[in-house]
């Protein structure tokens, strides 16, 4: 052993320490191996910062920005209610779908990004049916991780893979190329999870109320129940052409109008109702009506207004446009002492106030004449842009609480089609090989940029640098391992463990300690130091390289077994009340059976 190795592997030595004890912080690890590599004379300067130009780097924050757009247009989301719908109060329909779903959508964008847009679908899915989040968190990271083994681009260490294969002058491995290991492990994983799910506490279950209030919590808390209403104006109606000042339909009627949906070409707008916003054909009102005794059926004969069918709950069906907001009239307020009137909310804020406590008397409608005191809690409506800018239109208000459906209004609203096209066009074109992966994926992202599913603040956001720089920042070793002789000595030392043994032997030894290696580091760092010892090994018994490298990626997928071998793990810790002995429970068991289908899948399919 030279004495470069020694430092190499020293220096190797006191990342993975610092890897496993978390101190510092893993990209903070990955920079400090970049300073200090080339003071050890193996690599220069440029050669310690070359991954920065890596293409699968490149790939990779691509690949974040198509997950920003699934999220943004609301494809993840309809994922999610298509969930909450289909698998009602059931834990056994639950965990299945919730696993295909996490793990299909996982197989394209990021694994984190979809635990974290999983966790609160997940936790409502629980509070709904009562169902402890313990039982579902767990399946969730579970599906997370297997997403990996799905597709090339369904994680880092897959790519990390990938391109070492193509640096050692190989073909790397094909869009779909995990897929025939993936499925199988994934359906071996439900049926897993539909019984070890007993090992998991059942206590804790989701509260009724969430500390977050909802907006039905409002509409019982508010008495709206029964006074949201929908009329739409008819062509021949007296009202078209008339602004809304014009109509007084809040003075005549005692009716609020909230907002107007107005057909647009492609899909319909909402409109804030001003004194001077003109009445068209076709305008939905969307309106609340200020006292019990409004004959409905009169105001619409006069104004030529049908009445349309309800749907929801105060207009809970409209949650993606029209929000709802509690406020509190300042100490300091020049409110003090006004009516709900002569307070002006909708010629100053654009928005409609429908419910007031003071303190925790409820007052009954109608409002307009009620005279605000310091402490009063206002419950006002209106579109999400004027809810958002109030803060910044007012002191004499502060806001006190948006509900929880707050959290799950889409970014962009109208563009998911677009999105999926994006989505599909990039797979189209990996598959296919028409142009390299990173260069589908930039056209996809640039595509998602045209069709408005992203804008460039959120595809910056949207890049997990602290990824990036760990992939970074690892890569050089694998470069100073190779020159200093350190990839060679650990295949020859595994091969020489292994020698006489038959392939599966070999693929076996070669997935426990890339398994072993990622409990104390990350995944995507022991895919980086195992891939090319996988390819020295295979080199040396003069077999293919795509077997000993599929079992690496395979390896660093089945990171079950600790809450921090992977973030997916760390994410579910805190909402599913998780232990460390938690993951060895359910993890360890579970990796076993994925190590035996590899070795036995790998070869069969991936000959030697």
């Amino acid at each position: 052993m030279n004495p470069e190795l020694i430092v190499v592997l020293g220096l190797l030595a006191a990342a993975v320490l610092m890897f496993a004890v978390g101190r510092p912080r893993m990209d903070a690890v990955a920079l400090i191996v970049l300073v200090l590599l080339p003071f050890t004379g193996v690599l220069t300067v440029g050669e310690a910062l070359a991954g920065f130009a890596d293409p699968n780097i490149i790939l990779i924050a691509a690949l974040f920005v198509i997950g920003e757009g699934l999220v943004r247009t609301g494809v993840a989301q309809g994922l999610g209610d298509w969930l909450l719908r289909t698998a009602g109060s059931s834990e056994t329909r639950l965990i299945p779908l919730l696993m295909a779903c996490v793990a299909g959508l996982g197989s394209v964008m990021s694994s984190t990004g979809v635990v974290a847009i999983f966790i609160p679908i997940a936790l409502r899915i629980a509070q709904s049916a009562r169902i402890a989040p313990s039982r579902l968190m767990m399946p969730l990271s579970m599906a997370a991780l297997i997403s990996g083994m799905m597709t090339l681009v369904a994680t880092a260490p897959n790519l990390v893979v990938d391109g070492e294969l193509q640096r050692a002058g190989y073909d790397g491995f094909a869009f779909f190329a995990f897929t025939p290991f993936g499925l199988p492990i994934l359906v071996l994983a439900i049926g897993y999870m539909l019984f070890a799910r007993r090992w998991l506490a059942a206590s804790g279950a989701a509260e009724s109320a969430a500390a977050q209030p909802t907006s039905r919590n409002w509409i019982e808390r508010y008495g709206l129940a029964g006074r949201e209403l929908r009329v739409r104006v008819r062509e021949n109606s007296p009202a078209v052409g008339q602004t809304l000042g014009d109509l007084d339909l809040r003075a005549a009627s005692g009716v609020n109008i909230i907002a107007i949906e107005r057909q647009r070409r492609f899909a319909n707008a909402f409109v804030a109702p001003q004194a001077g916003t003109e009445v068209l054909a076709g305008d939905v009102f969307h309106v609340d009506l200020a006292r019990a005794d409004i004959d409905i059926a009169a105001v619409g004969e006069r104004l030529g207004l049908e009445v349309l069918p309800g749907s929801g709950e105060y207009f809970t069906d409209r949650m993606q446009a029209i929000g709802m907001a509690e406020l509190m009239v300042a100490a300091d307020s020049g409110l003090v002492g006004q009516s709900i009137a002569q307070a002006q909310f909708r010629s100053r804020f654009h928005l409609t106030v429908i419910g007031l406590r003071h303190g925790e008397t409820a007052v009954a409608t109608p409002l307009a004449e009620e005279r605000l005191k310091v402490g009063d809690t206002l419950l006002v409506v209106g579109t999400w842009s004027d809810i958002d800018r109030l803060p910044s239109l007012t002191r004499d208000l502060l806001l006190l609480n948006l509900p929880a459906e707050r959290r799950e209004v889409l970014a962009v609203q109208g563009r998911a089609p677009h999105a999926i096209a994006c989505l599909l066009l990039m797979v189209v074109l990996m598959v296919t090989g028409v142009v390299a992966n990173v260069h589908a994926a930039l056209i996809a992202c640039l595509l998602m940029g045209l069709f408005g599913c992203v804008n460039l603040d959120s595809a910056y956001r949207s890049i997990h640098l602290k990824s990036l720089i760990l992939i970074i920042g690892m890569l050089p070793f694998s470069l100073a391992l190779q020159r200093t002789g350190g990839v060679e000595l650990a295949a020859d030392a595994l091969t020489a463990a292994t020698s006489g043994a038959g392939p599966h032997v070999v693929l076996g030894a070669l997935f426990v300690i890339t398994a072993t290696l990622g409990l104390f580091i990350s995944n995507t760092a022991t895919a980086v130091l195992m891939a090319p010892v996988a390819i020295a090994m295979a080199t040396e018994m003069g077999a293919s390289p795509y077997p000993f490298a599929m079992t690496v990626a395979l390896a660093a997928s089945t990171a079950f077994m600790t809450p921090i071998s992977s973030p997916v793990n760390t994410l579910v810790v805190g909402p599913g009340n998780y232990k460390f002995g938690d993951f060895v429970r359910i993890g360890v068991p579970f990796s076993i059976v994925v190590a035996i289908v590899s070795v036995i899948l790998v070869p069969l399919i991936l000959p030697l």
